[in-house]
């Protein structure tokens, strides 16, 4: 099989999969908080709503490097 075939079905993969955790994420009742940690930042004024999630992106952030980290060993 060609490097181009495997891109492609690996490609394949890692969409489904992102399409499965898509369609499963809500259900998942600590994953539900997680775009509402505290230290997040929310605006409201009058009809406007800011909403920047600081805490969740650092906390994504780690997450990511440590799982990184151990597949790089």
């Amino acid at each position: 099989m060609s490097l181009w075939a495997k891109t492609i079905i690996i490609i394949g993969v890692v969409l489904i999969i992102i399409g499965l955790v898509m369609v499963f994420l809500p259900k998942i009742p600590i994953l539900q908080r997680l775009g509402r940690l505290p230290g997040d930042i929310v605006v409201k004024k009058g009809n406007v709503t800011f909403y920047f999630p600081w805490v969740t992106c650092i906390v994504i952030s780690i997450i990511l490097t440590l799982i990184f980290s151990i597949f790089r060993r």
